[in-house]
This record gives C-alpha cells, sequence and structure tokens, in this order.
C-alpha cells in the first residue's frame, strides 16, 4: 500500500485521504463521482512550474483549466472574468501578491476558493494568507498529486493546510493569542532598527563588530519570529507590531 496520500486540515480536524492502494496514477487521484468539472485557474511565474502543475490537473478528469496567468494582475482579472471553483496561485506573484489577490476575491465576493502555494511555508506567512481568508495554503514542494488532492479538497469546501504547516500555525496562533509582539534578543531588535534604518549587511556587520556571516544569522531568526522572508516585509511588520518604536 503507498502510504503517500496528501492530508489536509478540514475546519479543526485533520483529514486524511484513503491510503491509494499500489499504483495509483495521476488520472486516478482526487477523482469523485460527479459530472460537473471543478474549474481551475492556475498562476504562477515560473512557466516550468506552472506547466507542471497545469499538466498535472489536467490529465485528471475531474478538471477544467479554465486560465492561466504569470503575474497578479493577470491573475486577477482571470478570476474576476471566469468566477472559476478553485484559484491556485503562487503566494509571490509580480504585480499583485497572492494575499492580495486573495483579499481582493473576499472582498468582491466571488465564489472562488483561493490555494496559495509558496516555497515561503514560515508560520507568519501560513497565519496571514488564511486570515486573508484563503482556503488552503502548500508548499511548491509538495509532490504533484499532492496538489491534485488540495485542489479537489478545496473545490468540495475544505480548508487546505498539510499537517506539517498545521504544527507552526497552531504555535502562531497560540504567540498572537499570547502578546502580538515577538519577544525580539537585544541583538535581534539592535540588527532590524539598523535594516528599518536602510543599513546593508555589510554596513551593519562592521557597525556592530559582527562577521556578515553572522549578522545573516541574525536576521534569519528576525524573519522566522516576524513571520517574513525579506527585509521589506520585516520592517513593514516590526512597524505594524510596535517594534520599532
Amino acid at each position: 500500500m503507498d502510504k503517500a496520500s496528501c492530508k489536509v486540515l478540514a475546519v479543526s480536524q485533520v483529514v486524511e485521504t484513503e491510503t491509494p492502494v499500489s499504483g495509483r496514477t495521476m488520472e486516478d487521484a482526487a477523482m469523485t463521482p460527479q459530472t460537473k468539472k471543478v474549474r481551475v485557474v492556475v498562476a504562477d511565474d515560473h512557466p516550468l512550474y506552472r506547466e507542471g502543475v497545469v499538466r498535472a490537473l489536467s490529465g485528471n478528469g475531474q478538471f477544467e483549466i479554465v486560465a492561466e496567468a504569470e503575474d497578479g494582475r493577470t491573475a486577477l482579472a482571470e478570476i474576476e472574468h471566469h468566477v472559476p471553483d478553485v484559484a491556485l496561485l503562487d503566494f509571490k506573484l509580480p504585480g499583485l501578491d497572492g494575499l492580495a489577490i486573495t483579499r481582493a476575491v473576499v472582498r468582491d465576493g466571488l465564489r472562488t476558493r483561493v490555494l496559495l502555494i509558496s516555497a515561503f511555508t514560515e508560520s507568519g506567512i501560513v497565519y496571514k494568507a488564511l486570515e486573508a481568508g484563503a482556503a488552503g495554503f502548500i508548499a511548491k514542494e509538495a509532490r504533484q498529486l499532492e496538489i491534485v488532492d488540495a485542489v479537489a479538497a478545496c473545490a468540495r469546501g475544505d480548508n487546505v493546510l498539510p499537517p506539517d504547516l498545521a504544527s507552526g500555525l497552531i504555535s502562531e496562533i497560540r504567540l498572537r493569542a499570547s502578546n502580538d509582539r515577538p519577544v525580539l534578543t537585544k541583538r535581534e531588535s539592535e540588527i532590524l532598527k539598523l535594516i528599518a534604518s536602510g543599513k546593508s549587511l555589510p554596513d551593519i556587520a562592521a557597525e556592530l563588530y559582527l562577521g556578515v556571516t553572522t549578522v545573516k544569522t541574525h536576521v534569519q531568526h528576525l524573519y522566522e519570529k516576524l513571520g517574513v522572508s525579506d527585509r521589506a516585509a520585516a520592517v513593514a511588520e516590526a512597524m505594524r507590531r510596535g517594534l520599532l518604536e
């Protein structure tokens, strides 16, 4: 028996799909006894990755790809035009990111359910995605079969979140419930203020008499605590949480 079935977090419980029989093919994945196909918009700025996902979904008799997009504005326009059942969007789309598109879909009351996919899976990012109204969040490293199952789950009305991301999300929720201000070390606070002032990592290293590699390590810890993946997002999140006052 192949134990590699996709797991999803549906509302307040983790729902595990049936263990597939040996020899399960992509065409068999996530099939349900329905006549109407699930209409999907796929958006990713990496052509090869997008084409792979589209092939995986198209090869399954359950889905119809109604549009593809390589940037956020095009993706939103296609969603507004087609109003698909599911929009599978890269979190870091150029123009408008997946978070902004999710908020627009919710704001406009579209019935489309948004499934975000990203190489960045920090708990803070996942939290923001679900808070914005996304139906699910999966990692880009997920296998094609898992992506197919996740899209099918979203179409059924489930909220999709693999268990490895769910554990981090639970910790993030508890952290935010107890205190919206993450506990930073003195060094992390110093580096955060220098980042906000526009200094580069070599400049920060020189000012604090540290090696650049050491500064990079502190910055990575800082990003993890803020739930971000770049310096602009770190400054914005720090300002929101009152860490630069």
